[in-house]
């Protein structure tokens, strides 16, 4: 071999490598700009005079809630943590959070245990309660697949379902002011 074909080889080996390790599991985050906090679920806001429905653990292992009581204004996101289009819009239900105008209720599907999404919870910044649908329960009520958000009135009527991924604070922003009425 010469010299010129072993740089040559050399060269595309190195490109290869370079090319590869570009090839991750997703588009990478950056580091959270709060701490994360697994929060109690008795904070969510709820109709108690409903006693029967969808009732799911809190993930912090509390009493958790029945779905169909959940009462707002709030805004219940659906998500899990091996869902790559949910860890990018985490960040916009963060900034939401921080505005401290409108409750937020997240639901984690398909989860291993408790022990993943908590951890998810801490490295992601998420400050709001938790629900935590160990077997697929909430699948009737929510259907399958992540990311979905719903809107919640106060009258506990759902104003709006968002499909797939929220892909901005504007856009997030903006369905909260068009769908609960409530300007950030």
């Amino acid at each position: 071999m010469t010299l010129s074909v072993k740089r040559g080889a050399i060269a595309l080996g190195l490109v290869s490598v370079f090319l590869l390790s570009g090839c991750g599991s997703g588009t990478p985050q950056a580091a959270p700009k709060f701490a994360g906090q697994v929060v109690s679920c008795a904070s969510i806001p709820h109709n108690p005079a409903i006693t029967k429905g969808t009732s799911v653990p809190c993930i912090d292992g509390g009493a958790g809630q029945i779905l169909e009581s959940v009462k707002g204004p709030v805004v219940l996101n659906v998500w899990g943590s091996w869902c790559a289009p949910c860890m990018q819009e985490i960040p916009h239900f963060v900034d939401l959070a921080q505005t401290k105008k409108v409750a937020i209720v997240g639901v984690d599907v398909e989860e291993p245990n408790m022990a993943s999404g908590r951890k998810f919870i801490l490295s992601h910044g998420m400050t709001w309660p938790i629900l935590f649908d160990p077997d697929g329960r909430t699948k009737s009520l929510y259907g399958i697949g992540v990311p979905v958000t719903w809107f919640i009135n106060a009258q506990g009527v759902v104003t709006y379902r968002q499909v797939g991924t929220i892909t901005s604070d504007a856009i997030l922003f903006n369905e909260v002011k068009k769908y609960l009425g409530i300007s950030l």
